[in-house]
């Protein structure tokens, strides 16, 4: 059985790796955005955040005398290498990354709250903070996505309906 100090450890590495997934993720789609300047603006300055977040997990990690998961933070890097490069697949990119973005963040969302909690739970009041700023963050990026996808939505179908329009990225 863990004990919450073990607990808050591995769930910190997860979400370094969950961060490091992130930007890769995001990054590759990023690099394909060509017509939705909006999202592709709001994923770019997102990943810069991404980026920070996982520094300032990272600084975490190691105030508490561990160190990040080479194994998860590669198997993250690798899943979001995956997800990005998949993509590059289908018709629809930019709505199924939309919703694999927005996926992403509801998980993100949910670990910050559980890392919080924990942190608390055994009177590491600094982490907590952290794990509050970033959770901030995410919800940002969150409303962003929820508020900006009808209109995603009204133009890709409207850039697919267009003769010699791309509406894949």
């Amino acid at each position: 059985m863990a004990s919450a100090e073990e607990r808050l450890m591995e769930w910190l590495r997860d979400a370094h790796a969950a961060e490091k997934q992130a930007e890769t993720m995001l990054s590759g789609m990023a690099q394909r955005i060509e017509n939705y300047p909006d999202l592709k603006a709001r994923i770019v300055q997102h990943i810069g955040e991404t980026q920070r977040q996982a520094e300032r997990v990272r600084s975490c990690i190691e105030r508490r005398g561990e160190s990040t998961s080479t194994i998860k933070d590669t198997g993250g890097t690798m899943f979001g290498f995956g997800q990005a490069m998949s993509g590059m697949f289908v018709g629809d990119e930019v709505m199924k990354g939309s919703i694999a973005c927005s996926a992403f963040e509801a998980m993100e969302i949910a670990s910050y709250r559980i890392l919080i909690d924990t942190a608390r739970e055994v009177g590491d009041e600094e982490t907590a903070r952290t794990c509050e700023q970033i959770l901030q963050e995410e919800e940002a990026m969150a409303d962003w996505l929820e508020q900006n996808l009808p209109t995603l939505t009204h133009q890709y179908l409207a850039r697919e309906q267009t003769p010699g329009a791309r509406a894949t990225s």
